[in-house]
């Protein structure tokens, strides 16, 4: 009589088959979808600080933009409200970035906000084609030199 163990052994390598390609192909797949958010994530947050930057330099460029009416007279410093927003809004074009700029009912803080959007590389195979991102800066208009004691 033939011995069955042979037999045995052989169905259960028998269904085994493809067990480790399916298990390469889930992590290959969770693998894949960790490094497109480590990218995009990344991208994202590159493109929040270009924004953060832009936004800064535009008040800081607004802030310049001072009534000479009274710093020559020295009555004090103030903005002139006209010429800071237009010089905010053209280093906002100069830049390639669309945002807004706001100045304090005194005159003396700046505010410009930039919106933009990032374009995703790996998110957009799941249907998530771009993220927004917005940044943020302000300028305090301060006169004088204050010295520590």
């Amino acid at each position: 009589m033939p011995d069955p163990a042979p037999h045995r052994g052989r169905r259960r390598l028998h269904g085994d088959e493809g067990g480790v390609a399916v298990y390469t192909a889930i992590c290959t797949i969770a693998l894949l979808g960790i490094i497109g958010l480590a990218i995009d994530g990344g991208g994202k947050l590159r493109a929040t600080e270009r924004a953060d930057a832009v936004a800064m330099e535009a008040a800081r460029a607004a802030g310049q933009a001072i009534d000479p009416g009274t710093a020559v007279t020295g009555e004090g410093i103030r903005v002139d409200p006209e010429a800071a927003q237009a010089a905010a809004h053209a280093y906002l074009s100069r830049a390639g970035a669309r945002g807004s700029v706001g100045l304090t009912a005194d005159g003396t803080q700046l505010t410009v906000t930039v919106n933009g959007t990032y374009a995703t590389k790996f998110l957009s195979v799941v249907g998530i084609g771009s993220m927004s991102v917005s940044g943020h800066g302000s300028a305090r208009l301060l006169h004088g030199v204050n010295q520590p004691e």
